[in-house]
């Protein structure tokens, strides 16, 4: 909860102070992304990589949950799919638009990729970060989750990096999206536990449809 109201504070902030005191450090970490060779976005691989994590945290990025709840469902997990959906979709909704609303902050200059108004909190961070933490829940068993972190960390860092080599958001704000995406999924696992273990259980005797 501590991470959600970390975040909305600053998007008040931001709201009241167009320059808060660590646009600095964002305004020196943006300068430091020279445009690839070729220009724009499209230079070489690392363009490409980077132009494939804009798709995946757009768009895509709620496709998927949505066909890996659906997934779910089909084979009796509606539980875990109900959960997925929360997590990846509608706190998307409710948390992430809000405070692009409230805080209002305009995003870097000359972005490489087509944006939409509102740069804090990242939108794109924040889906990475809801859809590693719903597939380390509803893929893996407990034992096997440490082999995922790493894996998950490596992505949502991409995710991050991808955004201010774009020029897309500034680094604040791709922080305020990871540890938003966090503080979101810890709440609503919390609130979900009663369900998931419910159907652990019925998984493990066997009795998902009853």
């Amino acid at each position: 909860m501590s991470l959600l109201l970390v975040s909305l504070a600053t998007a008040l902030w931001l709201r009241v102070d167009a320059r808060p005191f660590f646009q600095g450090i964002d305004d020196r970490w943006e300068g430091s992304f020279n445009v690839p060779a070729g220009g724009g976005a499209g230079g070489g691989s690392a363009g490409g990589f980077v132009l494939l994590l804009d798709r995946l945290g757009g768009p895509l990025g709620l496709v998927l949950p949505l066909a890996l709840a659906g997934c779910l469902c089909v084979y009796g997990r509606w539980r875990s799919g109900l959960f997925v959906g929360s997590v990846c979709v509608v706190s998307n909704v409710l948390v992430v638009l809000p405070l692009k609303q409230l805080a209002d902050r305009p995003r870097p200059a000359h972005p490489w990729v087509l944006v939409n108004d509102g740069s804090y909190p990242s939108g794109q961070v924040f889906t990475a970060v809801t859809l590693v933490f719903v597939l380390a829940v509803v893929a893996f068993p407990d034992r096997a989750r440490r082999w995922w972190w790493p894996v998950a960390g490596a992505y949502v860092l991409s995710m991050m990096g991808s955004r201010t080599w774009l020029h897309a958001q500034w680094l604040s704000d791709t922080i305020a999206g990871a540890l938003l995406g966090a503080g979101t999924c810890l709440v609503l696992w919390r609130l979900f536990a009663p369900m998931l273990e419910t159907e652990a259980e019925r998984m493990a005797s066997d009795s998902l449809w009853l």
